[in-house]
């Protein structure tokens, strides 16, 4: 009979202890959706303070607080659970939280291991170790939150360049870029793997400085509760034009104005040495998310594979 209510005491105090676990997961989130919209209403969204800020936030929260066997376990099911959420309730979407994910999974993966580290160190009485553990990984955090605040920050300007040698002429290409474009389905894994936003149909011809194209991109679709779908365009216009060169410069944009700032697509073509036409395409863009060591490399090669999108889109129009 005493074993049996020691049985029924010890699974009353895990259910308890699973309980307090659960509702400090709970609150932790709400706090951080309440972060969010701080950090939202302070134009700070797209900082290290936000993309940083906000999984660390969760991460040593939830570790500290819940007290959970394994603070990573916890940490990372505590991130799924608010990356599960902020689609409906933040009306986030889906190419945002795609993107997000891997930064908020690493950050919730450090610091977890941090904590279940520091624990070891205390349990086996060499809690120096645990605290010099700690000394490296707070200030450490502390540097990538501030990036983008105004502290410090990378470089944001640059370029994605693509080369590709076509089997049309010179004439043909520059035919193709003179008229109306007409877009097909992403080839690139990357631009198909990922819900980009994808053209689906353009207004607009021309070479002459001046002339200018209107692409028309499906709808944004948040994944807020009751979000409607919103119209996204670009609107491109012939700023250069020379002998075998042309850049468009991108006027307006409600396309990737919430991932990047793209300025402008300059297009190089010249016959090739072995026949056909060398075709390069340069995306112009200034990344607008921070941290830039994780968004920079990102953004450099989505744009690398819209150049290579473009390049063959109007290779394709100039063998029609």
């Amino acid at each position: 009979m005493e074993r049996d209510r020691e049985g029924q005491g010890g699974e009353t105090a895990r259910i308890s202890a699973a309980r307090v676990r659960l509702a400090t997961v709970l609150l932790v989130l709400f706090a951080a959706m309440l972060l969010y919209k701080v950090l939202h209403a302070g134009h700070l969204e797209q900082t290290a303070l936000f993309y940083v800020g906000l999984p660390a936030f969760i991460a040593l929260s939830v570790s500290v607080r819940a007290r959970p066997r394994s603070a990573t376990g916890t940490a990372l099911a505590s991130v799924t659970i608010g990356l599960a959420l902020a689609g409906p309730l933040l009306n986030e979407g889906v190419v945002c939280l795609v993107m997000a994910a891997p930064l908020f999974y690493l950050l919730a993966l450090i610091i977890g291991c941090s904590v279940d580290r520091a624990r070891q160190y205390r349990d086996r009485g060499y809690g120096g170790a645990g605290r010099a553990h700690a000394a490296v990984t707070l200030p450490l955090l502390a540097l990538l939150l501030a990036e983008g605040t105004g502290i410090y920050e990378l470089p944001r300007d640059s370029a994605a360049t693509v080369t590709r040698t076509v089997a049309v002429s010179p004439a043909e290409y520059e035919a193709a870029l003179a008229a109306t474009p007409r877009f097909a389905a992403p080839e690139p894994l990357f631009l198909r793997a990922v819900p980009f936003p994808r053209p689906q149909r353009a207004e607009g011809s021309g070479l002459d400085v001046g002339d200018a194209r209107v692409i028309a991109f499906n709808p944004r679709k948040g994944l807020g509760i009751g979000a409607r779908p919103t119209p996204r365009a670009m609107r491109l216009v012939v700023a250069e034009r020379s002998a075998g060169r042309v850049v468009f410069r991108i006027e307006e944009d409600t396309t990737l104005a919430r991932w990047l700032a793209l300025g402008s697509a300059e297009v190089e073509w010249a016959p090739a040495a072995g026949g056909g036409t060398e075709a390069s395409w340069t995306l112009h863009y200034r990344r607008t998310y921070d941290p830039g060591w994780y968004f920079g490399p990102l953004q450099k090669y989505g744009m690398e594979q819209a150049a290579a999108y473009l390049s063959d889109t109007f290779a394709a129009g100039a063998r029609r």
